[in-house]
């Protein structure tokens, strides 16, 4: 179906969304405090190896350290390394790389949460049709492009313009149909900005960036479908001009496509994309029928439960369940592409019992998920009923770009209850009566607990008070969180 890209784009950041029939997709944000890293190159330091892991923490100039496993290693990137030490230094990173040695890697994860960036040294160059292996002699075509005949022909036109037999192509989907000429020329502008990268990493230190990818909106439109694309619509005149620069020198065929916007109403309103980002950032998702999912995000996997909710059915349980469940999986599909959720997926569908009915429901998931540009693979319905899934993982997910940490509940997503703080206060009470006596106690809290102290809980102040033989008062603190709580001897 023909997509329509909203860009909206100010100096500290750069909002991409992706709509479809009128409905928002996908939605991508970079923003200048917070630069994606994928697909630049580093000269690199090497700062720890960890034989047991296989692995090497790499210091490339950014806050933390990133990770580069041995299978992530090209022996020809390493520097000062004997040629027969790396012949016979397979399986074992020691032999490979050692503290305060130099290296060039490039970043193919960005830092997520409290872990590193993660590192590859097979570089690649990627351009509109074609990506650069300059040190990895190999020729691959997009396996999304299914025509045989096609595949056949762009290999070959590949290999008989290959000048450098170290160096390999990977052919894009993008390139399927494209007429020679544009192959040779995408052919040049790669090979001449290896060129560079060359030149650069002979002048650059240890820690320092050798070359950086292009920003959000360029790298969107490199990376783009043209054929789903319908039409661009940018709201800053600056970001205009570059991207019609961009466009107009390495796909033409788009410049026709875009357009200035300039209308009063601000363009992420056009299609309440403000609206949806809000409900992504939310733990339960509406279905129309009534029902419901709740989506869960944690370091180690996502969950997401589904729920029939308010929608009771027509005719019995087992339909009813049916169709919440094919509603359910096209409407997570669409919610992994809007949060950016990877990694470990599982996916409680309500219980089916005919095989039929769970065969339906992975087909309707498998079809929803076709349009995602992010690898994904599906199991079958487990004997507990559910549904484990895989989706590539490469930048932060919408809501760890968009909120941070709540200070309040320590990072746990929840905070203790009025009637648990209330006998929180009642034990401190009791512990500072025994430690240091007083006079009587002042219980500075949150209005909130102080209302139920003095209401609901009055008795129970009453008893206290009768035990400890000494009078309590109560003050509110508006500055005072739910869990938040003083008592003062007095």
């Amino acid at each position: 179906m023909p997509e329509e890209l909203l860009i909206n784009a100010t100096p500290r950041e750069t909002r991409i969304a992706i709509v479809e029939n009128g409905v928002v997709q996908e939605l991508m944000i970079e923003r200048a405090s917070r630069r994606g890293l994928v697909g630049n190159i580093y000269r690199g330091k090497v700062i720890r190896v960890l034989p047991g892991m296989q692995s090497a923490f790499i210091d490339i100039g950014i806050e933390r350290a990133a990770f580069l496993h041995l299978s992530d290693l090209i022996k020809n990137n390493v520097d000062h390394v004997k040629d027969h030490v790396k012949e016979n230094a397979e399986g074992d990173i020691t032999k490979l790389l050692r503290p305060g040695q130099s290296i060039l890697v490039q970043v193919i994860k960005d830092p997520m949460g409290t872990k590193g960036a993660r590192l590859t040294a097979h570089l690649t160059i990627a351009s509109r049709y074609l990506v650069l292996m300059p040190e990895t002699p190999h020729i691959g075509v997009s396996q999304r492009i299914e025509s045989a005949e096609e595949k056949e022909r762009l290999k070959d036109l590949v290999e008989n313009l290959l000048e450098d037999p170290k160096q390999g192509f990977i052919v894009r989907t993008a390139a399927e149909g494209v007429q020679e000429e544009k192959i040779i020329s995408d052919i040049q502008f790669l090979k001449k900005l290896w060129k560079s990268i060359e030149k650069n990493k002979t002048q650059v230190k240890d820690t320092n960036i050798v070359h950086e990818d292009l920003s959000l909106l360029l790298r969107t439109m490199r990376d783009l479908d043209i054929a789903n694309i319908d039409r661009i619509r940018i709201d800053s005149r600056e970001s205009h001009t570059k991207l019609m620069n961009f466009v107009e020198q390495f796909m033409p065929e788009l410049s026709q496509s875009i357009e200035l916007y300039t209308g009063e109403r601000p363009i992420f309103d056009l299609y309440s994309v403000e609206d949806e980002i809000q409900k992504a950032l939310e733990r339960n998702v509406q279905l129309k029928s009534g029902g419901y999912l709740v989506i869960d995000q944690t370091e180690a996997m996502t969950t997401i439960d589904v729920n029939t909710g308010a929608f009771v059915g027509h005719r019995n349980l087992e339909e009813t369940i049916f169709k919440t469940n094919l509603e359910a999986a096209g409407a997570l599909a669409r919610q992994l592409r809007l949060r950016n959720l990877g990694g470990i997926i599982i996916v409680d569908f309500i219980d089916m019992k005919e095989d039929s009915h769970k065969r339906q429901v992975l087909k309707n998931l498998e079809k929803a998920l076709e349009k995602d540009n992010a690898r994904n693979k599906i199991s079958e319905v487990s004997s507990l009923g559910l549904v484990e899934m895989t989706r590539k993982r490469t930048r932060e997910s919408l809501e760890h770009l968009l909120c941070e940490a709540c200070p309040v509940c320590n990072e746990r997503g929840s905070i203790k209850s009025v009637e648990t703080v209330c006998l929180e206060i009642f034990r401190e009470i009791l512990r500072s009566e025994r430690a240091y006596g007083g006079q009587k106690f002042l219980v500075m809290a949150a209005t909130e607990i102080v209302d139920i102290l003095h209401d609901e809980s009055s008795y129970m102040v009453a008893e206290l008070e009768e035990f400890i033989g000494k009078p309590i008062q109560f003050k509110t603190d508006p500055l005072y969180s739910q869990e938040q709580y003083d008592v003062v001897l007095m």
